[in-house]
């Protein structure tokens, strides 16, 4: 059965974008360390009608170190699946929502994002490493 079957994108769309940085003296500082900032993701979905499903992704950029000074990154991304028929267990469910359409919206997500922060003064941040979804969600069963 191919993963096609399993499931299929109905829509997707930026449901809510912030980026504070409260004054210029927070920009002069996060700039010199926005390197220690951490990329959070964390994922939730809810039921809808007709076996859909609205899946949102909120992924962070944020300062790990409890500076004073510091500026904070979010997207939550929101994408509307319709479950195939043949999916009927649980944990088929779960790695639908937290594993294959995270890997299929991932790319579009990681560009919203740095396209954020590119746009709020912070044009030398980018992703070194690419998040694992398949990995994570193994460690989450374990």
């Amino acid at each position: 059965m191919t993963m096609k079957e399993n499931y299929k994108i109905i829509g997707k769309y930026i449901k809510d974008m912030s980026s504070e940085t409260p004054d210029a003296e927070t920009y002069i500082f996060v700039k010199d360390y926005i390197s220690n900032y951490q990329l959070n993701i964390d994922i939730n979905s809810k039921a809808l009608k007709d076996k859909m499903i609205e899946i949102n992704t909120i992924m962070k950029f944020e300062d790990k170190q409890n500076n004073k000074k510091k500026s904070h990154f979010e997207i939550n991304y929101a994408t509307i699946i319709k479950v195939g028929e043949n999916v009927k267990e649980k944990k088929d469910l779960e790695k639908i929502i937290l594993c294959d359409v995270q890997i299929e919206i991932y790319p579009q997500l990681e560009k919203a994002l740095l396209d954020l922060l590119h746009n709020s003064g912070y044009e030398d941040v980018k992703f070194e490493k690419k998040v694992d979804f398949e990995q994570l969600y193994n460690q989450r069963l374990n």
